[in-house]
């Protein structure tokens, strides 16, 4: 069985910093590529970073390019999103998530409980 646990949410001030972990088990961490997303009250999950396996390329949001970085170790089966400079409209529970191909969101198949990420003004 499949598990993901984010960990590491809570309350920030804006132009804080904030990192997220996702540790995954039940499955071969190495061979999936890793995802965060986010869903804001009232809005639809949107997409903010991926990690291919090795952890070679990322990709991020135009919403939160050179202020997020995503990174992985494989050997403790840990995903990270290091958020930098958060905003407001930063604020929103942030998933992590497994698939096959970093770039194809609809192929994440596994998904943690979230973790809630807010941001004041």
């Amino acid at each position: 069985q499949v598990q993901l646990v984010e960990s590491g949410g809570g309350l920030v001030q804006a132009g804080g910093s904030l990192r997220l972990s996702c540790a995954a088990s039940g499955l071969t961490f190495s061979t999936y590529a890793m995802g965060w997303f986010r869903q804001a009250p009232g809005k639809e999950r949107e997409f903010v970073a991926s990690i291919t396996w090795t952890g070679g390329r990322t990709y991020y949001a135009d919403s939160v390019k050179g202020r997020f970085s995503v990174s992985r170790d494989n050997a403790k089966n840990t995903v990270y999103l290091q958020m930098n400079n958060l905003k407001p409209a930063d604020t929103a529970v942030y998933y992590c998530a497994a698939g096959p191909i970093a770039t194809n969101i609809k192929s994440y198949s596994s998904w943690g409980q979230g973790t809630q990420v807010t941001v004041s003004s």
